[in-house]
């Protein structure tokens, strides 16, 4: 997983990620308030021994995360109630690209952990 923090003076601390792994950042940059990173990753410590998963429900984003893997969905996944048949004379369809991602779980704490160093540092 490449990803890169960034200090931006005017808009704060932000993580750019690849093409892949674009909604993993998304949910770092705009879901995950900074207060909660702390307490995830200790949340997230405990996974291997529990062998539950965690669900974290964000505005936009969902996270799965057992001991294997986190995973990210969009909530435009779970959309059922829209009908876009009415549309269907605009040739609309729902474009599923990048509304999922995945990693593993040692990636991913790896991430968390960074990141959590990252945002604490300045």
């Amino acid at each position: 997983m490449e990803y890169q923090f960034i200090k931006d003076p005017i808009i704060g601390f932000r993580v750019k990620m690849s093409d892949e792994h674009m909604l993993v950042g998304r949910w770092l940059n705009e879901e995950l308030a900074f207060e909660q990173v702390a307490m995830l990753l200790e949340t997230a410590r405990d996974l291997p021994n529990s062998k539950q998963a965690v669900v974290v429900e964000g505005k936009e984003i969902r996270l799965t995360l057992s001991h294997e893997e986190a995973l990210f969905e969009s909530h435009a996944l779970f959309h059922q109630s829209d009908d876009i048949s009415m549309y269907a004379d605009d040739a609309l369809e729902l474009d599923e690209h990048g509304l999922a991602s995945g990693c593993g779980y040692e990636d991913f704490m790896e991430l968390l952990q960074a990141w959590h160093q990252f945002i604490n540092r300045s």
